[in-house]
């Protein structure tokens, strides 16, 4: 086994990525404090081609070099909007069809590895504060919330970490579409 070299990879270049078919899924940051989270989730979207990402509240925005030390210039290829008022931002985007999705440990919340997903619906996943998490405004208005379940001391993840998780899963889980 040996190292692949970076042109041995493939990638494509940030032009063919704007013009890539994307995953139907949005991300929306809800008060994230951390912009080395918010680089990071960048970065994220960016290697499971995520449609865009929608900053909110006091989450920091590009160009930010805190940014963009974790986004390794993932914020020039993510399609992304800066959006004030997070509840306006989700009521958008659920007007628009996406089903809402929190990330959150909620009353009835799904978890992750339950979770099924419809291939034909576009999905909105909000993300919160990394201490206060997702607002109760934004819960009342999603349709359900998922949590990744956990077992040791701790009862979160860093933000970057679980949005990684997350968005893993509903790739693979609409894998067919990309596949389309």
């Amino acid at each position: 086994m040996q190292k692949l070299k970076t042109f041995e990879i493939h990638r494509i270049t940030a032009e063919e990525f704007r013009k890539a078919q994307k995953v139907p899924i949005v991300i929306v940051l809800d008060n994230v404090r951390s912009m080395h989270n918010v680089g990071s989730i960048f970065r994220t979207c960016d290697a499971f081609i995520v449609e865009k990402i929608v900053l909110c509240g006091i989450t920091g925005t590009p160009p930010n070099a805190e940014i963009h030390k974790t986004a390794l210039s993932a914020e020039f290829s993510m399609e992304w909007e800066y959006v004030e008022d997070t509840f306006e931002a989700v009521q958008v985007l659920k007007n628009h069809g996406f089903t809402i999705v929190s990330v959150e440990q909620a009353q009835g919340s799904t978890n992750i590895r339950d979770l099924h997903t419809d291939i034909n619906k576009k999905y909105a996943l909000v993300f919160g504060n990394e201490v206060k998490g997702v607002s109760q405004q934004i819960l009342d208005i999603s349709d359900f919330c998922i949590e990744i379940p956990q077992f040791g001391t701790k009862h979160s993840l860093n933000l970057s970490v679980a949005a990684g998780i997350v968005v893993w899963e509903m790739f693979v889980k609409m894998k067919n579409y990309y596949q389309k």
